[in-house]
């Protein structure tokens, strides 16, 4: 079974993306990074999370930054609770996990792993790149034994989520994404656009996961009731969303991304209007080698299959 180091700011969709990665990999362990809402909640989320998957083996959880690299300790970056909840997790109250985080912080746990196991360690990011950019700053020799990072960041020459032109994950922490992209390590890239396109679980989606009735699908809909209601107010979209949750999937079975291409892609860290901005270079007009395989196209009906897969298998 692949091993993975999954790298998340633990709300709505990255607890799908959590159930789908313990699903289909052997989980070394969880790193969370600041983002989506209240940094220590996000470490309780991604507790309960692997409480409810009960995947039979310990899966450690590390601490990392709860802030981006360039802020000051004092003051913290946007969260979004309006799309995820007060808790992350649709606005639902859950029972705190047995399970505590462990001391080591998630920066050296990423290091050591990596360094133990030279090109075993596949790499899922689907948070601010906070955590793996200070890990490379830390021992850039890790770039070499990463085998493949996935990043859940960006848009591909279309509109953000978080601001016009940006995506949530690359606009809290542009210098990270920066340096994460330019690392040299292999990075596939799933942009914003690629949820948009692919992931939404609409109405008849919904009610077919609900008629599931597992434990796996009750906890699915509790979550995303709260986000598919924030999705139609905010940003038009009638259905729950899981740009995450589609990037475990196709870690796990690469056959379903249907359309790839390797362009040069830079982040904008200094735009007054546009900081954050993810440059694909789709044409090749600055010349510079490609650096990211972006994700173009996926297979919807197979992605689907996988999240009832993964929440029908949670009884």
């Amino acid at each position: 079974m692949q091993r993975i180091i999954i790298d998340t700011d633990t709300a709505g969709d990255d607890v799908n993306a959590l159930l789908t990665a313990l699903h289909y990999f052997k989980v070394e362990g969880v790193t969370i990074a600041g983002g989506n809402v209240a940094f220590d909640q996000e470490v309780e989320n991604a507790l309960y999370t692997i409480q409810v998957a009960n995947p039979g083996y310990r899966v450690p959880v590390y601490k990392g930054h709860n802030s981006p690299m360039l802020s000051f300790a004092q003051k913290e970056h946007k969260t979004v609770e309006n799309i995820h909840g007060n808790y992350g997790m649709g606005d639902a109250e859950f029972e705190k996990a047995e399970q505590r985080p462990e001391e080591q912080h998630a920066v050296d746990f990423i290091i050591e792993t990596v360094k133990a196991n030279p090109g075993e360690v596949t790499l899922l990011a689907i948070a601010p790149l906070t955590n793996i950019a200070m890990a490379l700053k830390k021992d850039p020799t890790i770039a070499a034994d990463i085998p493949h990072l996935y990043v859940m960041g960006g848009t591909n020459n279309t509109l953000g989520n978080i601001t016009p032109s940006a995506e949530y994950n690359f606009y809290v922490d542009p210098e990270a994404a920066r340096i994460v992209l330019h690392a040299g390590i292999p990075i596939t890239m799933i942009s914003w656009d690629i949820c948009t396109k692919y992931s939404v679980m609409y109405e008849d989606d919904l009610n077919e996961i609900e008629a599931l009735n597992t434990k796996g699908s009750r906890f699915f809909m509790e979550i995303n009731n709260f986000v598919r209601r924030a999705n139609k107010a905010t940003h038009n979209i009638d259905g729950s969303t899981h740009p995450d949750a589609i990037l475990v999937a196709i870690a796990a079975n690469e056959a379903l991304m249907t359309q790839s291409n390797q362009y040069y892609v830079d982040i904008e860290t200094a735009g007054e209007l546009t900081r954050g901005y993810s440059l694909v270079d789709t044409n090749n007009v600055t010349g510079n080698t490609p650096n990211v395989r972006v994700c173009e196209a996926v297979d919807r009906a197979g992605f689907k299959a996988a999240l009832i897969e993964v929440l029908n298998a949670l009884v």
